[in-house]
C-alpha cells in the first residue's frame, strides 16, 4: 500500500474531508488530493503534520545518527522500499540540490522561462533540501521589511528559496510583482475575511491591500542566513 492510500483510507476512517485535513495541516485541498492519488511527494514537514492529525506515527531519527539515520526509519514506517512515493519522498527530504542565487531583476523572467537563461549567468549556487522544483532559485533579501522580534524573520542580507508556479496559502510568504510599477517583493500573503493583502512583518511597514494588481512569482520555502 502507497502512502497516498494509506493518508486517503486513515482520513476517511477519521471521517475528515480533504478541506476539513487541509486547514489541520496548513495546506489546500489540490495538494492533498495530488498525493492521495500518488501524484505528488511530499516534504518531512507536511508528512508529519499529516501523520499526527490522521494519528498515524512516523519516527524521524537523526541523520547524521549513523548510514540509515532518517532514511531507514521512514522506509520502515512506509513499509515498502519499492513504492515510487517512498523514493520521491527520500530524494525531498534526503538529498542536497542546487539552485541559482540570482537577481530580483531576472526573477520574474526566471521563473516563467528558465531555459533562457545559462547557468552562467548566476554568479552562485546554493544548496537545499526543499524541492523548488526545476525552476526554483534563491534571491537576497533586501531592504528590513521582513525583519521581526519574532520567528521566522527575515534579515537584509539572507537568501531565500522561491518556489515558482506553488499554490497560495493564506499566511505563507511569496515573491510577487506589482503590475502597476514592476517592483519586485517579498512578503506574507494574508487572506482576511475575502480580502487579499501583501503584509510584511516589520510593523513599521505598511499591509498592501492587493486586488489582482500583481503577480506572484512563487513561494519562499527555505532560508539562510548569512554573515555568521
Amino acid at each position: 500500500m502507497d502512502i497516498g492510500q494509506r493518508i486517503r483510507e486513515a482520513r476517511k476512517a477519521k471521517g475528515l474531508t480533504l478541506e476539513a485535513l487541509a486547514n489541520q495541516v496548513d495546506t489546500d485541498t489540490g495538494n492533498l488530493s495530488r498525493l492521495e492519488r500518488g501524484k505528488q511527494g511530499v516534504s518531512r514537514e507536511l508528512l508529519s503534520k499529516i501523520m499526527a492529525a490522521l494519528d498515524l506515527t512516523v519516527t524521524v531519527a537523526d541523520p547524521s545518527a549513523g548510514s540509515g539515520g532518517f532514511l531507514l526509519s521512514a522506509i520502515e514506517y512506509l513499509n515498502s522500499q519499492q513504492d515510487s512515493n517512498v523514493e520521491d519522498f527520500i530524494q525531498k527530504v534526503g538529498i542536497l540540490r542546487k539552485y541559482p542565487l540570482i537577481s530580483w531583476v531576472t526573477a520574474g523572467e526566471w521563473a516563467e522561462s528558465p531555459d533562457n537563461f545559462t547557468p552562467g549567468q548566476a554568479d552562485e549556487w546554493l544548496v537545499s533540501t526543499e524541492n523548488a522544483g526545476t525552476h526554483g532559485f534563491w534571491l537576497t533579501v533586501r531592504g528590513d521589511s521582513m525583519t521581526c522580534a519574532g520567528n521566522p524573520s527575515f534579515p537584509e542580507g539572507s537568501h531565500i528559496l522561491v518556489k515558482p508556479e506553488a499554490d497560495l496559502i493564506s499566511g505563507k510568504y511569496y515573491v510577487a510583482e506589482m503590475l502597476d510599477s514592476g517592483e519586485k517583493t517579498f512578503k506574507q500573503y494574508v487572506e482576511d475575511a475575502g480580502v487579499k493583502y501583501l503584509r510584511p512583518l516589520n510593523p513599521a511597514y505598511r499591509t498592501m491591500e492587493i486586488n489582482g494588481n500583481c503577480r506572484f512569482i512563487g513561494r519562499v520555502i527555505d532560508t539562510k542566513m548569512t554573515g555568521l
